[in-house]
């Protein structure tokens, strides 16, 4: 076998050994078998070229030309010429799959279902990146910089599956060193000599010493190749997927044997807005009440995020111990007239939902479940240790329903100055301008508890519930934008309230479970991951831990929290439950909650709805050179995706725009943003009727898209400036269909332009723009505050 050829299934090695990066995302694994064909098949054609041989870049070229042939014949064969000759149906077949590829890897968890958008996705990115380390290492013959494409394959991987595996980093790094060490071979093999048991390559007799057997390093490198091939296509199969699902909860570092040891969780919300974003509501729990009540208000809790880094919220590393029975007191329960009740829960979770927090209502004095199971006391967490997860599990908790009352959260003493300072702690890199709102909504305020009433009472009025919001929780600027903005989902919500409420010195943090669910015919309650959510809990001495809740639409307002008068008359045992209740008070609806069901609200099955988005994330550290590299590595991948992000974006964005319940504004911003498209730029200093006028005169609209203009006009006035807007509905429908008639009307060449180079997607860039000089400030301004804080020290010195 000749050196090139050698190389050539080294690199191909490296490119499926890289790709097993991505199998961990998705639930099943025949996707990688099309991939081994394609890489194959590259690597092949490449082999061919060269032997001919053809110039280096008609090399490229041909495998380039095969795999879009490839592609086509997998994926668009119905549409395409012979089933493999890409034609303009063939191409828009691709830019549909593309598009439903995007959506899907939004909308689902990992492991996320092989779509056929998903399968192009991961088949087109693995072959660029086959075909650019072919290319770079065989063709070209330098393979180190083929590093770069494997690396950018493999930090993708790693950043959707949070970090990756080890053992596909072993396997990443193992195809690389593979590539190296056969160019190392083939390049000294070149000189004529390789020296092994005192023989040289290329002389007479040294082939074969000793009976004709090859020389050592012969017979090294094909067991090498051998061994990297088998890898690539037997060691998927034993790879371990995501199992845990979207709230997968991933702990390291717990204690050997009983009674010691900590514990370090990864932030379990950073897939929260896919799982809210769920096609169906696929049931991760049941549980029921012993006594057969179904109790609305229960929220399911399985930790608490107490670390604030000024972006996210995470869990801190705390001791875990084996479960007492009882649990300890609650932290901060110390008011004997606190009524409260027990209720006793019978739960089983489903087999498929695999993570290490066990959900329970707080505070819970009760645990009993099989396996091996830890408490955390801080949180009033239970953590599965040694892999222990809640997959098929069956326990029952016994927690106490507290219902202290607004006046007893106003009249609460100061807490232990400790716990104050632990839970009151925000990072200098919050912006001032936090703290300037917090105190702005809390004016007039006189204790804590009218102070996060108030801040409540901001969210739920002020802001809308969105799943599909595009806002990055590991931007630094994320709260900034969340309160320009005014729309997020529950994330956005319960970070920013807990933030603001540190700010203001109410000991504060972040708790993570499930709303209560769906009541059943049996009188259990369902609970599906679409209920997942996040909410604030804030400290008040003698009652605890208290949950607040100003995500609008979602949950249910706590009793406390709907007390007009926390300060007023009344006595105050008419305000506490009946001691014999086993259930928590459950709050009046509002009218909005009248209209909607919570069991159809979680489900979007109500018109007024919201849809959301946001994914929680760390923040990003941008210090070390091996980011940047892992950046432009990735960069380089999706330059097979540049063309149509312009079309993809524009196309998310109609969705967005258009969909029910984003109001005038929105669709009037599609609305001109679509007039853009074909030819007709934007005027911002004419008003909404002008401007309808201006676009019925340029596209030559009349009859219904002319008053489907005039009605976003108008719709957009009644919001701008009428005392109480009036509601109009149908807005998206007249949006598609003025876009629809200025198509009509527009040429081929315009309408293809429209579709495939939007001119509105410089929005796009505009955006990346304001956000680079927002960042490129803050670092400016972090240096010339650094430089000020060193001169003194210089002129003391």
């Amino acid at each position: 076998m000749s050196g090139r050829a050698r190389l050539t299934i080294c690199a191909a090695a490296a490119s499926l050994l890289a790709a097993t990066a991505l199998l961990p995302l998705t639930d099943r694994m025949t996707w990688f078998f099309k991939a081994i064909f394609v890489v194959v098949v590259i690597g092949g054609v490449g082999m061919i070229a060269r032997r001919i041989p053809l110039a280096r870049p008609l090399t490229v070229l041909a495998q380039t030309a095969v795999t879009v042939l490839l592609l086509t014949m997998l994926f668009t064969a119905d549409q395409a010429i012979g089933g493999v000759l890409p034609n303009p149906a063939a191409i828009e077949e691709f830019r549909q799959l593309f598009q439903e590829g995007s959506d899907d890897v939004s909308r689902y968890s990992i492991p996320a279902p092989v779509t056929d958008g998903i399968e192009l996705m991961l088949l087109s990115g693995i072959a660029g990146v086959a075909l650019l380390v072919d290319a770079v290492a065989v063709t070209f013959r330098s393979a180190a910089p083929a590093g770069l494409p494997l690396l950018a394959l493999y930090s993708v991987a790693a950043g959707l599956n949070q970090g990756g595996s080890w053992l596909t980093f072993l396997l990443a790094g193992a195809g690389y060193l593979l590539l190296l060490l056969a160019e190392g071979r083939d390049r000294l093999a070149q000189w004529g000599r390789m020296f092994g048991g005192g023989q040289s390559v290329g002389a007479p007799g040294a082939a074969e010493p000793g009976g004709g057997r090859p020389v050592a390093p012969v017979r090294t490198g094909r067991r090498i190749g051998a061994v990297a091939l088998g890898f690539a296509l037997v060691v998927p199969a034993a790879l371990p997927s995501l199992d845990g699902g979207l709230l997968d909860g991933k702990t390291t570092g717990p204690g050997q044997g009983p009674g010691g040891g900590t514990v370090t969780a990864i932030n379990p919300v950073v897939r929260l807005q896919q799982s809210l974003n769920q096609p169906e509501n696929r049931e991760v729990f049941r549980y029921r009440a012993e006594d057969g009540a179904q109790n609305q208000s229960l929220y399911m809790r399985f930790v608490a995020l107490d670390r604030f880094d000024g972006t996210s919220w995470q869990p801190s590393r705390r001791s875990i111990e084996d479960i007492p029975d009882p649990l300890p007191t609650p932290q901060g329960y110390s008011n004997s007239q606190i009524r409260s009740a027990p209720l006793t829960l019978n739960v089983r979770a489903d087999d498929d939902f695999r993570q290490q927090w066990l959900p329970m209502p707080y505070p819970a004095y009760q645990v009993r479940i099989g396996g091996d199971w830890r408490y955390e006391p801080e949180g009033r967490s239970v953590v599965g240790d040694g892999g222990t997860t809640t997959g098929g599990a069956e326990y029952q908790v016994t927690s106490l329903l507290m219902a202290p009352t607004a006046r007893q959260l106003a009249t609460a003493p100061a807490p232990d100055p400790a716990l104050s300072e632990e839970y009151t702690q925000v990072p200098d890199s919050l912006p001032d301008e936090v703290r300037r709102q917090a105190q702005e909504i809390t004016r007039g305020s006189a204790n804590n508890y009218e102070r996060a009433l108030a801040l409540q009472d901001y969210f739920t009025t002020n802001f809308v519930y969105d799943t599909e919001t595009d806002l990055d929780a590991s931007d630094p600027e994320a709260i900034l934008r969340f309160l320009e903005d005014k729309q997020g989902f529950c994330v956005h919500f319960s970070f920013t309230m807990a933030a603001m409420a540190r700010t203001l010195g109410i000991p504060a943090r972040v708790a993570v479970g499930f709303v209560p669910g769906t009541a059943q015919s049996d009188g259990s309650m369902s609970v599906g991951l679409q209920d997942a959510h996040a909410w604030p809990e804030l400290y008040f001495e003698g009652a605890g831990w208290t949950r607040f809740e100003p995500t609008p639409t979602r949950g249910t307002l706590p009793d406390y929290t709907m007390e007009n008068q926390p300060n007023g008359g009344g006595d105050p045992a008419n305000e506490l439950p009946d001691p014999g209740s086993s259930a928590a008070p459950t709050p009046t609806p509002s009218a909005s909650e009248d209209e909607c069901p919570a069991s159809l609200r979680r489900v979007d099955g109500c018109p007024d709805d919201e849809a959301a988005g946001g994914g929680a994330a760390g923040p990003t550290d941008g210090g070390p050179p091996a980011a940047g590299i892992a950046a432009g590595a990735a960069g380089l991948l999706l330059l097979l995706l540049l063309p149509s992000l312009p079309a993809i974006w524009r196309v998310r964005e109609r969705g967005r725009r258009l969909r029910p319940g984003a109001g005038p504004l929105a669709a009037w911003r599609e609305l001109i943003d679509s007039a853009w498209d074909f030819g007709l730029p934007p005027d911002e200093s004419q008003t909404p009727r002008t401007t309808a006028a201006a676009l019925i005169r340029f596209g030559g609209l009349d009859g219904a898209a002319a008053q489907s203009a005039l009605r976003v006009a108008g719709a957009v006035e009644q919001t701008l400036y009428a005392p109480r807007p009036r509601q109009v509905d149908g807005l998206a429908e007249d949006v598609r269909r003025v876009r629809a008639a200025m198509g009509r009307d527009a040429g081929a060449a315009a309408r293809l332009r429209a579709a495939v180079a939007p001119r509105s997607s410089v929005r796009m860039l505009w955006a990346v723009s304001a956000r680079w000089a927002a960042l490129t400030g803050r670092w400016r301004g972090a240096l010339r505050r650094a430089g000020a804080a060193l001169r003194p020290s210089r002129q003391r010195a």
